[in-house]
Formats: C-alpha cells, sequence, structure tokens
C-alpha cells in the first residue's frame, strides 16, 4: 500500500470518529412574557394580517406553476416572511418569526429580529435568552456561551439559561461543563424532560451508563411517550464490545504486474481500559504468496492516553518482513474557549522490521486536530533508519498530511470524506520499495455510516515516483460491531 502501513495505522487510526454531540436544532421553549403580548396586541394582528396576505398571494401564484417550481415558492416565501418580519415593528409573534428565520437558516434575518427587539426593550432578558439561542443554533458558539454566562450572572434560578450554556459545553465537546451547567438546570426544574434528555445524554458520553439510564428512566416517568427518552434507553442496551472488519487492496503499476492484498481484523474491547486486537492479511504480489498474523494490546491510561504494543509474525516469502514489532503512545487533549479547534490528539511511536537482508526502524510522531463542524486535520513525520546488509546505517524522513470532513447525515446515517497528501520515501512494509525510490502521493477516501453499528469505507490514492514510474491505488473496507 502506498500510504505507508505505520503512518495509516497511527495517524489515520481516528478517520471514522464524528464529533461527540450532534448539531441542535432549533427548538421551540416554554417562556414568554406576558406583559410584551399585551402591550403589542395591536401591532400582531396588522403583522398577522400581512402575513397571511402574502401567503394567498404566494398560493395563487402557485396554481400557475408546476409542481416543482411549487416547492421554490414556498421557499422563497419563508425566506420572504423572515425578511418582512424582521423590518417590521417587532410584535407578540416574534418568537414565531425567529424560529421560521432559523428553520430557512436565515441567521441574519433572525439576528436583525432579535436584535431590534433587544433595542425596544433592552432590559427584557428573554429576548437575550433569544439571542443566545439564534448565536447557538447558527454555531457561533464563542458569541453564544458569553451570551449565558451574562445571563446566568443576573437571572442565576432560570433553569433554560442553564439548559442552553449545558448545550452550548456539549456543542463544544466540553463534556464535564456541560454535565455541571445541566446539574443546575436539573436542581432548579426537576419535572423537565428536556433537562432530564439532555443531562443523560451527557452522562452517557461520559461513560456513566448508569446514572444515564437512571436518567432516561426519569424523563419517561414524566413523560412516558417521549421518543429522545425510549431512544436513548435503546443505545444504553450494551455497548458492542466485538468489532470484524474485513478489507481489499489492489496496487496498478506502469512497470509491473499488480498487487493484491486482503485482511480480516478482529478487535475485542474487553473492559473500558483494555482492548486487544488481532488479524490475519494476505498478499499476493508478481505470483508470489504471503501471509502474516498481526496482534496488539491497548491499555487506556488515566488522563486521556492509550499505549499498545503488539508485533507480527509471517511466512514471507521474501516479499514481506519476517518479523515485527510497534508500539504507541497517544493522548487527546480539549481545549478550551477556542473557536476552531476543539482538541488534539498527539501520537508517537516506533515500529521495528526484520527481512532476511535488511533492518528497519521507524520513528513516528503526528498530531490530529478536531476542528469546528466535524472537520478534522493531521500531519506527520517518519523517520526511517535502514540497515542492509554490507551496507552502513541510513536515515530517510517522509511526511504526510490529511484532511477530513463531514458530507452529509440522514438520521444514522452519515457520510464523511477525506483527501491527504504524502512525501517521502519508500514502504517499509514491502521488501520491494524499501531503499529505492522517493515518492509523492495524492489521495482520498470515504467513510459511510450504514448503521450504528456497521460502516463502509474506501479510498483511492496516486503515487509519482522517481524514473517516471507510478502506482494507483484503490481499496474498501466494511466494519461491523456486535
Amino acid at each position: 500500500m502506498i500510504q505507508g502501513t505505520v503512518f495509516v495505522n497511527v495517524s489515520l487510526a481516528n478517520a471514522g470518529q464524528t464529533a461527540l454531540f450532534p448539531p441542535i436544532s432549533p427548538q421551540p421553549y416554554r417562556k414568554a412574557h406576558s406583559s410584551t403580548i399585551r402591550a403589542h396586541a395591536h401591532i400582531s394582528t396588522r403583522v398577522r394580517a400581512n402575513s397571511s396576505e402574502l401567503a394567498m398571494n404566494i398560493t395563487n401564484v402557485s396554481k400557475y406553476l408546476g409542481a416543482g417550481a411549487l416547492v421554490m415558492v414556498r421557499a422563497a416565501g419563508i425566506y420572504l416572511l423572515c425578511v418582512a418580519a424582521s423590518g417590521q415593528q417587532l410584535t407578540s409573534t416574534w418568537q414565531e418569526d425567529v424560529r421560521k428565520c432559523a428553520e430557512a437558516k436565515n441567521w441574519s434575518a433572525a439576528m436583525r429580529i432579535v436584535d431590534r427587539e433587544i433595542d425596544s426593550e433592552p432590559q427584557n432578558l428573554d429576548v437575550r435568552a433569544w439571542r443566545a439561542r439564534v448565536l447557538m443554533w447558527s454555531g457561533k458558539l464563542e458569541e453564544a456561551e458569553r451570551e449565558y454566562h451574562e445571563l446566568v450572572s443576573v437571572v442565576p434560578n432560570d433553569p433554560d439559561n442553564w439548559l442552553g450554556l449545558g448545550t452550548v459545553y456539549s456543542r463544544e465537546v466540553r463534556a464535564k461543563e456541560a454535565l455541571q451547567a445541566l446539574d443546575r438546570a436539573a436542581e432548579l426544574d426537576p419535572k423537565r424532560t428536556d433537562i432530564r434528555i439532555a443531562r443523560a445524554a451527557i452522562l452517557r458520553t461520559l461513560g456513566f451508563q448508569n446514572e444515564a439510564r437512571l436518567e432516561f428512566n426519569r424523563a419517561l416517568d414524566l413523560d412516558p411517550t417521549n421518543p429522545e427518552g425510549r431512544a436513548g434507553l435503546i443505545s444504553l442496551r450494551g455497548e458492542p464490545k466485538q468489532e470484524l472488519r474485513v478489507g481489499a487492496n489492489a496496487d496498478l503499476f506502469n512497470f509491473a504486474d499488480a498487487n493484491q492484498d486482503e485482511g480480516l481484523t478482529f478487535i475485542s474491547r474487553w473492559t473500558p481500559g483494555w482492548r486487544t486486537s488481532v488479524g490475519v492479511d494476505g498478499y499476493h504480489w508478481r505470483g508470489t504468496d504471503a501471509e502474516k498474523f498481526v496482534g496488539s494490546l491497548t491499555r487506556k491510561l488515566p488522563g486521556g492516553g492509550a499505549l499498545t504494543v503488539g508485533g507480527a509474525a509471517a511466512h514471507d516469502n521474501g516479499i514481506i518482513p519476517k518479523d515485527e514489532g510497534f508500539f504507541d503512545y497517544d493522548h487527546g487533549f480539549r481545549l478550551h474557549r477556542t473557536k476552531f479547534v476543539h482538541g488534539l490528539e498527539t501520537v508517537y511511536g516506533q515500529h521495528w522490521y526484520w527481512y532476511y537482508s535488511a533492518r528497519i526502524l521507524t520513528l513516528n510522531e503526528s498530531v490530529l486536530f478536531y476542528l469546528s463542524r466535524e472537520w478534522m486535520w493531521s500531519f506527520g513525520l517518519i523517520e526511517a533508519r535502514s540497515h542492509f546488509s554490507g551496507t552502513g546505517v541510513e536515515w530517510r524522513p517522509s511526511g504526510m498530511t490529511r484532511l477530513g470532513f463531514p458530507i452529509k447525515h440522514w438520521e444514522e446515517r452519515r457520510l464523511g470524506g477525506n483527501v491527504f497528501f504524502a512525501v517521502g520515501t519508500e514502504n517499509f512494509a514491502q521488501a520491494n520499495q524499501i531503499g529505492e525510490f522517493s515518492s509523492r502521493t495524492f489521495g482520498g477516501g470515504l467513510r459511510f455510516q450504514l448503521t450504528r453499528l456497521q460502516d463502509l469505507t474506501g479510498f483511492g490514492a496516486y503515487q509519482e515516483r522517481t524514473l517516471n514510474r507510478t502506482e494507483s491505488s484503490f481499496g474498501f473496507g466494511y466494519g461491523i460491531r456486535f
């Protein structure tokens, strides 16, 4: 494989991860000030009449258009209502106007409505709360956090504001702080189903399964038909502890016959702190076959780190290493109060390859950044020490960078992609490549989450080598957890 076995295993290990907390959709909130409603009742009547007239005009226009155009007209109507509402003196229905603009993702119009209401009633804290919600829905989490902090400092006994602050922390992947805010919200109003659901989700994320189950049950006691509570309990029936992955890859050359390889890996999570992985790989290169067995043990350490040690033994037939040994240390960090980078993960590892005629040691360092909106960016370096029979020791560098991004999601289904670039020397896991060339590699991949328990992956890459040689690679994989 042209990516390089060691680097891909280390720096791309988290390619399938997603953010811990899904985006929050705009939802109705309970609070409304009756005094504000009465004060603007006469203006409300005029705005409703104008909105009704606009809706009738849209309906009349749609009679002369086809079914496809009708959808576009209705969408344009929602947008026009947002613009019209933002340009009017605000009324008792301004909350509904804000929700309509939020549903249309017209954040500028929604913010104009809220800001004008603040100008007319600077002391109205309900409007300030709506401003915080619009900031949160539009992804401006740092501004939303500041707004909620000001609200809870002025009105410390309002559960809605603590719920909002907890939701912002959740979207910033700050689970512990989110739990503290939601604890306060539940203390202020223990009979709120939405607060119980939000608190249970955070407890589940932190790994407190029993506490999360209790909280979901409390939510269902308050509302037995609540779908989020039922789904939450189903999700806690037991996280899958086993994972089976299969994959196949092919390499096409402009100077030699194609290579193929396939593999099967079985991963077991025995406890929250211990994991094992065993795998079998088969290689078919230029009329010669080889097989390899790989095993590793991972220990999750206190403080967010993990240590992995492992090795491999092969029936090599001279085309792959006959023995391998490796270890790596992985540590993650959460970054607070940063707008674009929510966390980072650093990995250091060493990998030994023993051939009949050569010994290779690689030192691997990589950094993975968790960015906003579920993007991820990683880069890594490899320093390789090669020692061939009858020659001296030689060091060679190489590097790689990769950008991962979400593409689309439908309920449980998610589609993500990545692009990468690598430059440097050879793939040390193949005997016919070590010590022979330098290269540049361009590629990309996709990951499709079929269900919570199944996923498909694929990649393609093109490599330019010295001596005008090229290699094209592609492959796919399937994983299931149970």
